[in-house]
């Protein structure tokens, strides 16, 4: 029954770009909002990338055009459609206020929405993860320390490690001695950040996961002892 609904579904999609055509320009406005208050924003730089197989002679990372919101976030664009292409990215490029963002629309539902598209982004807010070691019975015992927020990994959002005791011996893994370390970060906010700790002590590994929901335009914090 599953793959019967699977193969509808598939089928139904197929139908459905068939319908749109392929070439020529499709004129695009719309606005870059907020996920969160839906208001505009201001001054974003969004790149366009037509989606098809690898096989194909034009590869899937190719940036085909681009576009700048005004000061309330509208935007205008006319695309030149690619032939044979029935999907589009639309990546709104990150930096530390708001995140990187990528948005795949299928050519049918493009033309249906070209004269109100509404792409939203994800704003950062400020996230101090605090370590520190208190045991002063276990020499060498080693510590990891990972995050991810919505799936992506912490450490491509900006980062800084500050230490008051010794430095980590690589990235983010502290080993013995005396750790009082913060990393702060930016993480998405009102979205799940998962931070991770692998802690190695006298030959086993204790595996420790957090879930934390990180507010908007605040200092947020997780600490660790161990």
């Amino acid at each position: 029954m599953k793959t019967l609904l699977a193969i509808a579904i598939v089928s139904y999609s197929i139908l459905i770009a068939g319908c749109a055509y392929t070439e020529g320009t499709l004129n695009l406005e719309g606005r870059v909002v907020d996920e969160h208050t839906k208001v505009g924003i201001a001054n974003r730089v969004v790149l366009i990338q037509g989606v098809v197989s690898s096989s194909s002679s034009m590869q899937q990372n190719t940036e085909i055009g681009r576009f700048y919101t005004d000061s309330s976030g509208r935007f205008s664009y006319t695309l030149e459609k690619i032939k044979g292409v029935y999907s589009y990215r639309f990546i709104i490029v990150g930096d530390s206020t708001y995140s990187y963002t990528n948005h795949e629309i299928g050519l049918y539902e493009l033309e249906k929405q070209s004269k109100f598209l509404r792409l939203k982004i994800n704003k950062l807010t400020n996230l101090t993860i605090n370590i520190e070691r208190i045991s002063k019975t276990v020499p060498y015992d080693t510590l990891f320390v990972s995050w991810k927020t919505d799936g992506n990994k912490g450490k491509s959002y900006p980062y800084k490690v500050i230490n008051h005791g010794i430095a980590p011996d690589i990235e983010f893994r502290w080993v013995g001695g005396d750790v009082n370390s913060q990393i702060e970060t930016r993480t998405l906010a009102n979205k799940a950040t998962i931070i991770n700790i692998d802690l190695f002590r006298k030959g086993k590994i204790k595996e420790i996961s957090d879930t934390i929901y990180c507010d908007r335009d605040v200092d947020n914090y997780f600490t660790f002892k161990y």
